[in-house]
């Protein structure tokens, strides 16, 4: 396995424990970041973790704190919020996990319907946004897990919630992704990897 392919490999599993963790804290939850550090770093700064830490998995995520209330929903707060996030170099990457929307393709009209006549003023304009993919009735709650490293290696993975028809409480999670799947997000994360803390 070459060093992308690791790093890809990873990534994947801190983006899989995360997706695991959150599961369990149920849905209509607010935004939350994940920092990725290396594990046996916190071994040998905690030796008494090593029973709960799998020693074979090179990076283990570690829950910070909820992103503020008003940041939820808001993807202009979000990036404000993350141009003013940094991490100290013990910080490999990272891993944001946040509740969207998603809607069929089909809805992309009634979208601009509702932006159109706004475009003017940008936070009317989300709103109005996120209030009609909201009320869509054929919108889907998902989760979107978006996770880089400091080597630029990012993975973007979308959790769909099931209906209460396709619900299995011993079903295995279904993790997703698509070309260019939130490309924002994985360069906004990639900047705060980036980022001074003594800037802030």
């Amino acid at each position: 396995m070459n060093p992308e392919q690791w790093a890809a490999s990873a990534l994947y599993r801190c983006i899989r424990e995360v997706a695991e963790y959150v599961d369990g804290e149920g849905w209509s939850r607010p935004p939350q970041l994940f920092a990725l550090v290396p594990t046996a770093d916190l071994v040998a700064a905690e030796p008494g973790l090593i029973d709960q830490l799998d020693a074979q998995d090179a990076l283990t995520p570690i829950a910070q704190e909820p992103l503020p209330e008003d940041v939820a929903g808001y993807s202009m707060a979000l990036d404000q919020f993350l141009a003013t996030t940094s991490w100290p170099p013990s910080v490999e990457g990272c891993v944001l996990v946040q509740q969207i929307v998603v809607l069929p393709p089909e809805a992309e009209q009634t979208l601009d319907d509702a932006i159109e006549p706004l475009l003017a003023d940008p936070d009317a304009a989300d709103a109005a946004a996120r209030t009609a993919a909201v009320e869509h009735p054929e919108r889907r709650d998902a989760r979107l897990f978006v996770g880089v490293l400091r080597d630029g290696t990012s993975l973007s993975l979308l959790q769909v919630r099931p209906s209460e028809a396709e619900e299995d409480p011993f079903g295995d999670l279904e993790l997703r992704t698509t070309p260019n799947l939130a490309p924002n997000l994985v360069e906004a994360l990639l900047q705060t990897m980036e980022n001074d803390p003594d800037d802030f």
